[in-house]
């Protein structure tokens, strides 16, 4: 048996993915209109239906998605390029961070530090470019069924708790750095504090329906071009 320690095929595969979705944006990114809105950050934003709910709305915003399941603050730093400079927008909406706090080896300190330094490069190259932070949305450790060690692990830090200390730091790092918060979670939680049910797939991630809460709370920072 060999000693070489074998990727598990279930990593590999979600890292080909991510790479084949970065190869993507670098295309996307030549073809797409400057000085547009830019959506930005992991899953909770690649998965958010803005098209059609822009149209729903019988709204003309010009929107470009370049989310990432799975990305880290860590790996947003990796990949400016393709997730937000390469659009050079005039308008970014970012949420980028809940991978980070449902980590084993969370750290509060880290995660700010990382977004500082990515709310930096976006000031040094695009001082133009507004930008608007997203508070983490609540989530729902009772959504899932127990025996799933994935979501067992990631419900371990991955709290309503730690999710509202994390939206004060980010809060403070907005006005830190000039740029600005926004609550968009208002009417997605219950009366304990949990995303409610009937919104989440799994406790984390959302249906269209909990998407819609989301948007009607950010609409009036998207401002049509």
């Amino acid at each position: 048996m060999s000693n070489i320690e074998q990727k598990d095929p279930f990593r590999a595969i979600m890292e080909h993915m991510r790479e084949d979705r970065l190869a993507h944006f670098r295309v996307q990114n030549e073809l797409a209109l400057k000085g547009k809105t830019l959506f930005t950050g992991s899953s909770l934003m690649e998965q958010f239906p803005i098209g059609e709910l822009l149209m729903n709305h019988g709204m003309h915003t010009v929107v470009y998605n370049r989310g990432i399941g799975g990305f880290t603050t860590q790996d947003m730093l990796a990949h400016m390029e393709e997730q937000i400079f390469g659009v050079q927008p005039g308008r970014i909406f970012i949420n980028i961070g809940t991978n980070d706090i449902g980590a084993p080896d969370y750290r509060q300190e880290a995660l700010i530090e990382n977004y500082r330094n990515i709310l930096k490069q976006i000031k040094g190259r695009l001082p133009e470019t507004e930008i608007l932070l997203m508070a983490y949305y609540p989530v729902n450790e009772l959504a899932h069924e127990a025996g799933d060690p994935i979501l067992d692990a990631a419900f371990k830090t991955r709290t309503n708790e730690n999710i509202q200390k994390a939206n004060a730091a980010v809060c403070e790092l907005a006005h830190e750095l000039g740029c600005q918060f926004i609550d968009v979670n208002q009417g997605l939680a219950d009366e304990t504090g949990r995303l409610k049910k009937e919104y989440t797939i799994e406790g984390i991630h959302m249906y269209a329906n909990g998407y819609e809460v989301v948007f009607r709370n950010m609409k009036p920072y998207l401002q049509e071009d």
